[in-house]
């Protein structure tokens, strides 16, 4: 293939990219979250609808031209990220404030932002004061003196911080580093940096593995890295990051590779340590572990992942229970209970099951139904592809747990740019809609049964055809040996 044909044939994903990144940089832009829900929700479909339509483009490019497409994309979607503060949560926040209380050399966990011990931390910009500063949906007000009202950025003020130690630390580096009166600008470089850092390991991973590099434009390219891991800089991205990692060394060589067993061991052991820090950034990747032991057979290379994983993680917790005064858990009960994970009767939670369960039987059944993934995978996973498992146990825990928060997904984005298996991507949908449109529509459990309903459905569609064709291609290939 000559130079003008790759070019000609890279014209159309270019090109997509190009309108994908302009939707993007109109969507971040657009302060609609409260004031227009129904209008941000048509910008996001317009996003994803371009984000698979440059997708579906990239199959045609030629593959030594892949991977510097794929990164060319990866840095023009993140960077689209920057174009606004944070406008659909106010996370990012309760960072840089966690980070300022360390710098001060106080443990994040001992008191609440409200806390008159840390009044003298503040800052205008956190902690506004005025009428006009207080009127906005997402200011909190906090105990004040006098009759200028006094509020804050942070949201639920009035709780100690919930973070995991390796992401307070993180909060700290940032903070360490960020010029003054730099605000939330250096927690959402930091979040692209670390975005793009999980495209750099997709594609490592891959071509360790000689798989096509095009998956890793499921992370590279998919709307919520630069509006959930950028703009609003949520710390989950760092988390995908060390899963992603922790899982491609915890992979068992492929069947042509020699390795010894002490180097696979020793690969294992490393992957559970950068599991036990993904776990030890936002806990939500401890869902990925029954996929890091997918097809395990011997204790000793179950015990290789977990034992590091635990370790690291209750060593990382360590330095801030010397520290702190209080519970290193912070609000993670209240937060339990507040979500509606307690009360399967209210909110949007467990929605499918709600569906066709009792409300009384959504628990007991999401226990047993995930054992029976989790035993699936442990027992039928295929060890060389333990991302695979990963993505199987992660996607039913959402579909089934029906989350309402947008950012969650960003972890199943990752599984899904290892796996290949882009039906999953729906799930990523499903969270906005419930988080956004379902403001619009005042019911965000009708919104979230609706939209994981339909994510399901792809899901259970497209695996039966792909079965169905390996069958089929299985079948053809034993009568032409016969």
């Amino acid at each position: 293939m000559n130079l003008r044909t790759a070019l000609r044939l890279c014209a159309l994903p270019a090109l997509a990219l190009c309108a994908l990144v302009a939707a993007l940089v109109c969507t971040v832009r657009y302060d609609g979250n409260f004031t227009d829900p129904l209008g941000l929700s048509w910008r996001y479909a317009a996003c994803w609808a371009l984000f698979a339509v440059a997708l579906l483009a990239l199959r045609r490019v030629p593959g030594r031209l892949v991977v510097p497409l794929v990164l060319a994309g990866a840095f023009a979607v993140a960077a689209t990220g920057l174009v606004a503060q944070p406008r659909t949560s106010t996370d990012s926040y309760r960072y840089a404030w966690d980070g300022r209380v360390q710098a001060a050399g106080i443990s994040p966990y001992d008191h609440t932002p409200q806390d008159p011990a840390l009044a003298r931390l503040r800052d205008p910009w956190l902690f506004p004061s005025g009428a006009a500063a207080c009127a906005g949906p997402d200011r909190a007000r906090i105990p004040y003196a006098g009759q200028t009202p006094h509020c804050t950025r942070i949201n639920r003020p009035s709780v100690h911080t919930i973070y995991p130690p390796v992401a307070e630390v993180y909060f700290l580096a940032v903070d360490q580093l960020s010029p003054e009166g730099a605000r939330h600008k250096p927690l959402q470089i930091g979040a692209g940096v670390l975005s793009l850092g999980v495209t750099g390991a997709l594609l490592l991973i891959l071509r360790r593995r000689g798989t096509d590099p095009r998956g890793a434009a499921y992370w590279a390219w998919c709307p919520a890295v630069p509006i959930e891991a950028v703009n609003n800089a949520h710390v989950d991205v760092l988390g995908v990051l060390l899963a992603v990692a922790g899982l491609g060394l915890v992979a068992a060589p492929d069947p042509g590779r020699r390795a010894g067993g002490g180097a696979v061991l020793r690969r294992r052991a490393g992957g559970g340590l950068v599991l036990g820090a993904a776990v030890a950034t936002k806990l939500m990747p401890a869902i990925v572990l029954p996929g890091a032991l997918s097809g395990v057979r011997r204790v000793r290379d179950a015990v290789a992942v977990l034992l590091p994983a635990a370790a690291f993680t209750a060593l990382a917790y360590l330095p801030y229970v010397l520290l702190s005064h209080g519970s290193v858990l912070g609000y993670l009960g209240g937060y339990v209970e507040e979500e509606g994970y307690e009360d399967p009767s209210a909110g949007s939670r467990y929605a499918l099951l709600r569906l066709v369960l009792p409300g009384d039987w959504a628990v007991p059944v999401l226990l047993v139904a995930m054992a029976g993934v989790c035993g699936y995978v442990l027992w039928r996973g295929d060890p060389r592809r333990p991302w695979s498992g990963a993505l199987l146990v992660t996607g039913w825990a959402f579909a089934l747990l029906t989350p309402g928060y947008s950012w969650y997904a960003l972890l199943l984005v990752g599984l899904v740019a290892l796996d290949g298996r882009w039906e999953w991507l729906g799930i990523a949908v499903a969270g906005p809609a419930v988080y956004v449109t379902g403001q619009a529509f005042g019911s965000r459990g009708a919104v979230s049964a609706t939209a994981y309903g339909a994510a399901v459905v792809l899901v259970l569609v497209v695996t039966a055809v792909r079965w169905r064709r390996q069958r089929g291609e299985g079948l053809d290939a034993s009568l032409r040996a016969a």
